[in-house]
């Protein structure tokens, strides 16, 4: 692979990756959560739900080839799973009904009894879900060399550093976007996401088909 190759590889992983996790739909949650915490305690939140979120991914994008010779599960049978539970994601994200979002009324109810929601529920589910980490794992097995995985793993760095960046001016965010600006915006992703949906399963199922033949 020359410099091209891994350059477009990080620019598909990195959006692959940004937009499962949808930084921008949790500042409604985040704000949400941290109503009447001092600056000094939100600032701890998010530091450390971004942490957290972080550290399950890389975990798992390190740890995914072991994972997968573990079960017996090749990364073309994880492309096509993946990609129809992101493709679910993706559909509940266009459709933006409150009920299909990442983090349910119940669990935002638990969360009001929670002394710190750093970990439960803004780092998981709500910032590394089941989506996150599948990708993850998908992405590291399809990369084939040293070079690549590191693309990947770069283009987890940056999301979480973003993500990081997006949850501090988070009251910022939601004000000047609201509601709706940041539906749109989710709708744009879940339209993205629909594409890379469609891309793992296609790739996955004729990866299969090929191998059968």
């Amino acid at each position: 692979m020359d410099f091209s190759d891994y350059l477009g590889y990080f620019v598909y992983a990195f959006v692959s990756i940004f937009v499962i996790v949808n930084p921008i739909e949790a500042t409604m949650v985040f704000v949400t959560l941290t109503i009447g915490m001092s600056g000094r305690e939100k600032r701890r939140t998010y530091l450390r739900a971004t942490a957290v979120a972080f550290g399950v991914a890389l975990l798992f994008a390190l740890a995914g080839d072991l994972v997968l010779r573990f079960f017996g599960i090749t990364v073309d049978s994880l492309r096509v799973a993946g990609g129809v539970l992101l493709f679910l994601v993706a559909i509940d994200m266009l459709r933006g009904g409150r009920q299909q979002r990442k983090v349910t009324d119940a669990e935002l109810k638990d969360a009001d009894h929670r002394e710190d929601i750093s970990v439960f529920p803004l780092a998981t589910p709500l910032l590394t879900g089941p989506g996150a980490i599948t990708t993850v794992v998908v992405l590291m097995g399809a990369a084939d060399t040293l070079g690549s995985k590191a693309m990947v793993l770069l283009a987890l760095v940056l999301t979480f550093l973003a993500t990081y960046i997006i949850l501090k001016f988070s009251e910022l965010i939601d004000r000047a976007l609201g509601i709706t600006g940041i539906m749109v915006m989710t709708r744009i992703m879940g339209l993205i996401l629909g594409a890379i949906a469609v891309n793992f399963v296609a790739l996955g199922a004729w990866n299969i088909y090929l191998t059968l033949r």
